[in-house]
């Protein structure tokens, strides 16, 4: 158990599955999927695992509003939305881009979720944050901030904890995975697997497939996720000290960048909804399907493996980009 506030928002554990038509289609490693999309957080996803800490802590500290920000179509913005709903706390989202006139997928659900929306155009990593959080103290609030993705040492811990989960399960199921394959973006869940695989003596390659060109704080992502793990051993004062050669991060399937779909990401999205009925999202997920499947064609894996694809969720966003799905 993790020594740290914790308020569960979710439903745990998220179902862990073999996907028999995608293995029997692609012809190399057994693949299994982690369904993080089902964590039930208005939609569900990975960061309802880290919001349950941040919620904690905000509770504990006696907050009355939550701030985050990300981009127009963040998940972690709607869930965060969804937290604060649950809980009755005010919910400002420091989003890029502008005003649409029309909402639609996270946009959306953010808006009948409460939340009161900030538009700050090309600035999509919560830069103005700060400038939000002096006005609210101004008119007395006591704003609890939470970073782009949820990725400190204190969200971390939810992917510490999902370990944990992960790990009965496979005792449960007598399985023993040689990869798991995740979307990485904002560097929480890939440093939180990566403590959580060595506190639980996981035998595991943790592979990151990298779906964001830009740099977190001003770090390589590389960076910052050893930065990140080694802040979160600290906090759960584990003797671990992680170094470079530690993290695996796969940045051939950038593709154009983020948020813009390509041919990649099409097929990834289409294969896995007519082989097994399972909806991956355009941004995060369809990215890192993308680079398995590529990997498995590229002969990457022994036909002996286990591979686990962890979905991180992200299904509203689809809608937005419709368009470009047809």
């Amino acid at each position: 158990m993790i020594p740290f506030k914790r308020i569960s928002l979710g439903f745990y554990p998220t179902p862990l599955v073999k996907l028999e038509s995608l293995t029997k289609l692609l012809a190399g490693p057994e693949i299994y999927i982690k369904r993080d999309d089902l964590t039930g957080l208005a939609l569900g996803g990975n960061k309802t695992r880290k919001l349950d800490y941040f919620l904690g802590d905000a509770v504990e500290k006696g907050c009355d509003v939550l701030i985050t920000g990300g981009a127009q179509q963040s998940n972690h913005c709607r869930q965060t939305a969804a937290a604060a709903a649950q809980y009755g706390l005010q919910c400002h989202l420091v989003l890029g881009g502008h005003q649409p006139d029309e909402f639609n997928g996270n946009l959306l659900l953010d808006k009948l979720l409460g939340a009161h929306l900030h538009f700050c155009g090309n600035l999509r990593k919560g830069e103005k944050i700060p400038e939000i959080v002096d006005e609210l103290r101004t008119i007395g609030k006591s704003p609890y901030v939470i970073p782009y993705g949820g990725s400190n040492s204190i969200g971390t811990l939810g992917f510490v904890s999902a370990v944990e989960e992960l790990n009965l399960q496979m005792k449960h199921k007598s399985l023993h995975f040689s990869h798991i394959v995740f979307a990485s973006s904002s560097g929480g869940t890939q440093a939180g697997l990566m403590v959580g695989k060595s506190l639980y003596g996981l035998d595991t390659e943790i592979l990151g497939i990298g779906i964001d060109k830009d740099e977190i704080e001003g770090l390589p992502l590389e960076t910052f996720v050893l930065k990140l793990a080694n802040a979160t051993a600290l906090k759960l004062n584990l003797e671990m000290n992680f170094h470079k050669n530690d993290i695996y991060l796969n940045n051939n399937y950038l593709g154009e960048g983020y948020g813009i779909v390509g041919e990649a990401e099409k097929e990834a999205i289409d294969f896995l909804a007519r082989s097994e009925g399972i909806l991956l999202d355009p941004v995060y997920t369809a990215k890192a399907m993308a680079g398995l499947i590529d990997l498995i064609r590229k002969q990457q894996f022994y036909k002996k493996d286990k591979v686990l694809f962890w979905h991180t969720g992200g299904t509203p966003a689809l809608f937005p980009y419709a368009s470009k799905m047809s």
